[in-house]
C-alpha cells in the first residue's frame, strides 16, 4: 500500500539536501545543513584549554549548546543537546587534544521536521570545517512509522505529527571508513554497518524497528555520498 505525502515524495525519498561550510567568519568551523525547509546552522569554537566540570582531563571535552529559533531552551532542547553531544563524542578522537574543550553551537533556523538528524549532520560538517580530528564521519536520518505500519523516511513537520512512532538513527559515513578491513568480516560473513546513535519515540515493535533500520541504512548511503561531496567542495568565502 502506498502512502500519500504532501510534497509528492515516495516513502523512501529524502527531501532536497543543501550543505555549506565556512559560513561564519568568527567561528573556527561552521556549516549550514538543510533538508527541505528544515535548516540548522552549526558553529565550532576550539579546542580551548581546560575541560568542563566532571569531564575527564585526559580526554578532550565536547560541549553542545542548542539554540532554538525562538524562545528559551526547554526539556526537549536539553535532550537534543545530550544526544548530539554523545554522538559527537563517539566520532571525535578525544585523545588527540586532552584537557581541552570544543564547543559546538547548534542554531535552529527553521524546523519543518526531522530537526535532530539535520542538526547532527550540520554539526559533523562543522567539525570537519574546524579541522577537529574524527574517527569517521557520520550521517543521521529520521524514519517514521504510520498507524498503518507504513514506513516513511525524512518526514516534514506535518508528517511527524501524524506518525505513530519514529526513530532517529546515526550511521558511520561508510563501514570501510569506520571499521578496519579485517573487522568487516565476522566468521566469514560480511558485517553490516554499525549504528552510532539510535533514539526512538512512540511504540515500536521489534519487527517495525528492524524495518526502519533497514530503510534508514539504505538511505544513509545517499546521505554519505552527498556529505562527502559537500566536504570536498570549497567552503563559502574561501
Amino acid at each position: 500500500m502506498e502512502i500519500d505525502r504532501g510534497d509528492g515524495r515516495t516513502a523512501n525519498q529524502l527531501r532536497p539536501l543543501a550543505c555549506s561550510r565556512g559560513v561564519l567568519n568568527r567561528a573556527h568551523g561552521s556549516a549550514s545543513w538543510s533538508q527541505g525547509e528544515t535548516k540548522v546552522l552549526a558553529a565550532v569554537y576550539g579546542p580551548k584549554a581546560g575541560t568542563k566540570k566532571n569531564e575527564n582531563p585526559e580526554k578532550a571535552c565536547i560541549e553542545v549548546i542548542w539554540k532554538p529559533k525562538t524562545g528559551q531552551i526547554g526539556k526537549q532542547e536539553k535532550e537534543c543537546e545530550m544526544i548530539v553531544k554523545r554522538t559527537l563524542q563517539s566520532i571525535c578522537l578525544l585523545t588527540v587534544h586532552p584537557n581541552t574543550t570544543t564547543s559546538v553551537i547548534i542554531q535552529v533556523v527553521n524546523d519543518d521536521g526531522a530537526l535532530l538528524p539535520c542538526a547532527i549532520n550540520a554539526a559533523c560538517a562543522a567539525l570537519v570545517d574546524a579541522g577537529i580530528p574524527l574517527k569517521h564521519l557520520a550521517v543521521a536520518i529520521c524514519c517514521c512509522l504510520a498507524e498503518s505500519k507504513y514506513v516513511v523516511l525524512d518526514p516534514d513537520k506535518l508528517e511527524e505529527q501524524k506518525m505513530k512512532a519514529f526513530v532517529y538513527l546515526v550511521f558511520p559515513n561508510s563501514p570501510h571508513l569506520a571499521l578496519p578491513k579485517e573487522s568487516l568480516q565476522a566468521g566469514g560473513e560480511p558485517m553490516e554497518c554499525g549504528i552510532i546513535t539510535s533514539v526512538t519515540h512512540g511504540k515500536l515493535e521489534v519487527d517495525d524497528y528492524l524495518l526502519c533500520l533497514n530503510r534508514a541504512r539504505a538511505a544513509s548511503e545517499k546521505l554519505s555520498e552527498y556529505l562527502r561531496r559537500s566536504l570536498i567542495a570549497v567552503p563559502v568565502g574561501k
